[in-house]
């Protein structure tokens, strides 16, 4: 490991309060749309607190479990978590960490950034598209198996990119199960903490992860996780698909000209 994914305390590059407000809005997004917030943080890491990529991914999945762990409350308390569902995503999702922070530790930074914001596009995309939802499916034998390939699919992303997999997860269930969307969210947040444990696990292995600024973080977001699952209850779909997808482009546009501007001035981490 080179020495470039050392990181330097926050606040060396940024102010204690900038991390804790990352934290806090990543918070708001894992309690409004289900995921764990790393769509938020991983950019946010990279591109305010200037962390290598690599760290960046560690410490946004490391700062997910608290945050996860909020939103869980406020879902379960409301009965908006499938355990089922959630048991065989889990199952698929702890394979997949292991082989996604495995990678981490191999792929470029350039590669990452970019797989990062293609994810970012991909959703955003995915969200002005309509999706059905309904009752929740009775689980077979067929729908068991897709669910664990979909939560091996979420374990790569967490590992890899540092995100909780919500991304994949929410739209896979309202899909493949007709589930209801606050179901879903519930539902795919309950398997974002077995992942990032595990992710976390890993990626501390391979000194890929500043554990005290994904504390500041994670423990900034905890309250705002709480009111973005408030949030999620009153918000129409229609207009949270549009403000999510709005959101995940701006981040997307950004990491892309960040690329574009190391790659003009000849800036190649490895």
């Amino acid at each position: 490991m080179s020495d470039e994914s050392t990181l330097a305390p926050p606040s060396h590059s940024a102010s204690v309060l900038t991390i804790v407000l990352v934290g806090v809005a990543a918070g708001l997004l894992s309690g409004m749309f289900g995921v764990g917030g790393g769509i938020l943080l991983v950019p946010g890491l990279v591109l305010i607190a200037k962390m290598d990529q690599r760290v960046a991914h560690g410490t946004s999945l490391a700062a997910v479990l608290p945050i996860s762990a909020a939103s869980l409350v406020s879902y379960w308390s409301h009965d908006h978590v499938d355990w089922r569902v959630a048991a065989c995503l889990a199952a698929g999702a702890l394979l997949g960490a292991l082989l996604g922070t495995r990678l981490l530790n191999v792929l470029p930074h350039r590669t990452l950034a970019i797989a990062f914001a293609g994810l970012l596009i991909v959703t955003a995309i995915r969200l002005f598209l309509p999706l059905d939802s309904g009752v929740r499916e009775v689980l077979n034998l067929g729908s068991i198996v897709a669910l664990v390939a979909i939560g091996v699919a979420t374990g790569i992303l967490a590992g890899l990119l540092g995100v909780g997999g919500g991304v994949v997860m929410v739209p896979a269930m309202m899909m493949l199960l007709h589930m209801p969307s606050t179901f879903a969210k519930g539902t795919s947040v309950a398997v974002i903490i077995p992942t990032s444990i595990m992710g976390t696990w890993r990626n501390r292995t391979k000194k890929n992860v500043d554990l005290k600024a994904a504390s500041i973080v994670g423990l900034g977001g905890i309250l705002s996780a709480f009111v973005g699952g408030w949030i999620s209850t009153k918000m129409s779909d229609t207009v949270s698909n549009v403000l999510f997808a709005s959101l995940l482009t701006v981040v997307a546009t950004r990491l892309i000209l960040q690329v574009r501007t190391e790659d003009k001035a000849g800036v190649v981490q490895h």
